[in-house]
């Protein structure tokens, strides 16, 4: 039977344990806890206002998390100006940085077809907004929400969390997008093949974007 998913306080070496054994996810070793990307699964990031926006559209996607989205104190030379992904720093010294990412697990090698998809379907010009990660590459162990998504706001003191998590016990990888004959009939049906799920996902980064020329 499958275990409940650990609590997030949990010590690290025991989530490490619970996505190796529970998931067979590789992990890497340190502070924090890494899982490798294009192994078990290649990863679509975006920034989390477009993310929110495809989990609305799309009821199922495979497992998602929240990355990032905290506020830190700048400092050094320049540091009252903008750094690195654009967002300056307001009067009292505090600037958002790492802008709020969502994590979106493909299937393995999906990473490879992502720039010949937003050609495809001409968002070519959303590379910067749409990414992915694949071989080589890892993300940040989610912590698991106690609450729900509601647990999941941006400031949360956790550098990554699950929105939408992995079922231990379940095969994640037969309900993620995938590209080719069958995509988008997973295991538990109505997942999204990877061009639609792109499609949705570059739309709502154009969306996005708009949206924050205009603030």
């Amino acid at each position: 039977m499958a275990r409940a998913l650990p609590h997030p306080r949990t010590p690290l070496a025991a989530v490490r344990r619970w996505y190796e054994r529970e998931l067979g996810w590789p992990t890497t070793d340190g502070e924090p806890v890494e899982l490798l990307t294009g192994v078990r699964f290649d990863v679509l990031e975006m920034p989390a206002d477009a993310g929110r926006a495809v989990l609305r559209r799309l009821p199922r996607t495979g497992p998602v998390a929240l990355l990032g989205g905290h506020l830190r104190t700048p400092s050094g030379p320049g540091a009252a100006g903008c750094r690195a992904g654009g967002v300056p720093s307001g009067g009292d010294g505090i600037s958002r940085v790492d802008r709020p990412k969502m994590l979106m697990l493909i299937a393995a090698g999906g990473s490879e077809e992502l720039p010949g998809i937003l050609e495809w379907l001409e968002w070519g010009s959303l590379a910067a907004d749409l990414t992915a990660r694949g071989s080589g590459g890892s993300m940040t162990a989610p912590s698991f929400p106690t609450s729900g998504p509601s647990s999941c706001a941006i400031g949360s003191r956790e550098a990554a969390v699950w929105m939408r998590p992995p079922e231990p016990g379940y095969e994640a990888e037969n309900s993620l997008p995938v590209t080719g004959i069958g995509a988008g009939f997973g295991e538990r049906g109505c997942v999204p093949d990877l061009v639609r799920l792109v499609s949705a996902a570059a739309t709502e980064c154009h969306r996005a974007r708009l949206l924050r020329a205009r603030k």
